[in-house]
């Protein structure tokens, strides 16, 4: 043997024992295709041993692949990447992070670009026919203390994958029956949150994301622009991508939906298409309820590359309470769109992005955090509803007022008559005024002066 071929061996094998240790903790990886030497050269300077660089990308993928982890493949282009360097400085991190997002390829098909048997990507087990049985399985992992969730996870995916509504209806009902209301809605609940995501779209995983907004009682913005706007205020990481669908979904109608209905939705908009599920929302219905939704699909393109995991390891997990400067940077980035969007959207209070599942408590959040924000919330409520059956067939408008630490709130109609006012004194008013602002502004016009005048 000679010795470049021996010392090719040796990195080989010392490879694929890497990727043999780290596999348990890992669910893709994603390897660079080099079409010659000179971009091999481009994306990893000095390094030029294209052989080697094939020989160790096709025996770690074979080794991953075997483990269950499923592999990508982007296919290097040295025009594309230079203009993804250009502006940015020459580090490592900067050239790990290009991505191809348009001609990713994934499971048999990047198993076949790398020579890998595309036959190792992973293949569960056909279910079988009858709903009892099944039903029983997924109770069985559901409810095993011992096992760390994986079993009740994959099986459920199989299920929603299958549209096995029989199934799971019956499963719940089991639940029900056998353990009481409270567990069977923790079931719900953790097939509600399997269903919104899915190993689909083209970067291998895509899921339902929703934007709750408390809505005025007039005037209700454009949800197609307050997006837009939303997505150019740099708010999201550079790894996430949300496409967002136009018009505005009802919150009681989402939280009808069952789990197969929102598998169906996530592959309905990953496709492009309306989701036959969730249709659109009457806005004036949505003004009085109070609070709207915009849908829409966040694809995840945080793929592990490769060479980034053989020279770092394995990316740390961040304690959640730990932040990072970038995440709090986004975080004030979005308080800052939040509040110009009140201002440009007629008085709407954006609450935050969240997953499909969670905004009924993003909701329940906010209208508790409002309460405890201004204790008289409730008082305001029934002040504004009751000026409105004072004045039956008039626009109504307020005009707040900050006195002495406390608030006084004087309702007009359009024509500028007084119809009556509430003061509250400055012990209930614990909030900034921007936040109590944008509590009221969700249940009545505001004005700064006296309309007419």
């Amino acid at each position: 043997m000679s010795g470049v071929a021996g010392r090719r061996d040796q990195i080989i094998a010392q490879s694929v024992a890497k990727a043999r240790d780290i596999a348990p903790d890992l669910e893709s990886i994603l390897f660079n295709l080099y079409p010659n030497a000179d971009t091999l050269d481009t994306f990893q300077p000095g390094e030029t041993d294209l052989a080697t660089v094939v020989a160790v990308y096709r025996a770690v993928a074979a080794e991953l692949a075997a483990c269950g982890v499923r592999v990508f493949v982007q296919r290097a282009d040295r025009a594309s990447f230079r203009r993804w360097m250009d502006g940015r400085a020459d580090t490592p991190e900067n050239r790990w992070a290009w991505r191809d997002r348009a001609n990713l390829l994934r499971g048999a098909a990047a198993l076949e670009a790398l020579g890998v048997d595309p036959g190792l990507a992973s293949h569960r087990p056909k279910l079988g026919n009858a709903p009892g049985p099944l039903a029983d399985r997924l109770i069985a992992t559901f409810a095993d203390e011992d096992q760390d969730g994986s079993g009740f996870e994959d099986l459920a995916e199989d299920l929603l994958a299958a549209g096995r509504k029989d199934v799971l209806d019956l499963a719940v009902r089991k639940v029900n029956d056998r353990l009481g209301d409270e567990t069977a809605e923790n079931l719900i609940a953790e097939l509600l949150g399997a269903a919104e995501g899915a190993e689909i779209g083209p970067s291998g995983w895509a899921e339902l994301v929703a934007l709750p907004v408390a809505l005025p009682p007039r005037d209700v913005p454009d949800a197609t622009e307050l997006c837009a706007s939303l997505l150019a205020a740099d708010v999201l990481p550079a790894s996430v991508e949300v496409r967002f669908l136009p018009g505005w979904r009802s919150p009681d109608a989402l939280a009808r939906l069952d789990p197969i209905a929102v598998r169906h939705a996530l592959v309905d908009i990953v496709a492009g298409l309306e989701p036959r599920d969730m249709p659109l929302a009457d806005t004036d219905e949505l003004a009085e309820a109070g609070f709207g939704v915009v849908l829409g699909v966040q694809t995840d393109w945080s793929v592990p590359l490769w060479e980034e995991v053989a020279a770092n390891g394995l990316p740390l997990i961040r304690p959640e309470e730990d932040e990072a400067p970038e995440d709090v940077l986004r975080k004030a980035a979005f308080d800052r769109w939040r509040a110009a969007a009140f201002e440009t959207g007629g008085g709407c209070v954006p609450l935050a992005l969240v997953s499909l599942s969670e905004v009924e408590d993003e909701i329940a959040d906010f209208l508790a955090e409002a309460g405890q924000q201004v204790h008289g919330i409730a008082d305001i409520r029934e002040f504004v509803a009751m000026t409105r059956r004072e004045s039956p067939g008039e626009e109504i408008v307020c005009r707040p007022e900050f006195i002495g630490g406390g608030l006084e709130l004087s309702i007009y109609t359009g024509g500028g008559r007084l119809v009556d006012f509430l003061s509250l004194p400055a012990d209930r008013m614990p909030a900034r005024a921007e936040e109590i602002l944008q509590m009221l502004g969700a249940i009545v016009p505001l004005v700064k002066d006296i309309p007419g005048r």
